[in-house]
């Protein structure tokens, strides 16, 4: 009974570290990343399409994502997609292909994105901490519906607590390693 608990919390720890890390790699670096533009969607044949789905993508260049359309009849609709999203980048078209050009971020735009990614951070803990408490009411029910001993109520939120520890130090460790890509020139 404690064991499929543990698996529970472990297998929602661990998706909740996995959306962070996801999150993260949609926050602009200094450098091209074709991972910002896959969240775009394209109204195709009257359905919203992901990008990633409508095009093949390449980075020739460390600023600079080239987005080449299977169908070249939705290469403006593409462009149009780009420039009124929210990313802050404006994609250029020749007819065949798209050029997305990335800016190089300034100090400040730096320092916006690490407060950002705190933040997004400290939700992710709170995430954490609230699948802890979850786990933590369920022994209690279990100890007072008389399924677990006093002790091994103890154990079990023991145990919670240090798998909470370690997904909280895993969110810490991914939010570092972003800031220090923010933060490089």
């Amino acid at each position: 009974m404690l064991e499929d608990l543990f698996k529970d919390v472990k297998k929602r720890m661990k998706a909740t570290l996995e959306k962070f890390e996801e999150e993260l790699k949609g926050v602009r670096t200094g450098r091209a990343s074709t991972v910002i533009l896959e969240g775009i969607k394209i109204e195709y044949y009257g359905t919203p399409t992901p990008l990633k789905q409508l095009a093949s993508f390449t980075i020739p260049e460390p600023r600079l994502v080239v987005i080449q359309p299977w169908d070249k009849s939705i290469t403006k609709a593409i462009e149009k997609a780009i420039n009124s999203s929210d990313i802050g980048l404006t994609a250029t078209s020749d007819g065949n292909v798209i050029r997305v050009n990335f800016p190089p971020l300034t100090e400040e735009r730096r320092r916006d994105l690490v407060k950002f990614i705190r933040k997004k951070a400290e939700e992710y803990r709170v995430a954490v901490r609230n699948i802890r408490r979850d786990a933590n009411e369920e022994v209690k029910k279990m100890e007072k519906e008389k399924l677990i001993s006093e002790d091994d109520a103890k154990k079990a939120q023991k145990e919670i607590q240090n798998m909470t520890d370690e997904y909280i130090k895993k969110v810490d460790e991914a939010l570092e390693r972003k800031e220090k890509e923010i933060m490089e020139f």
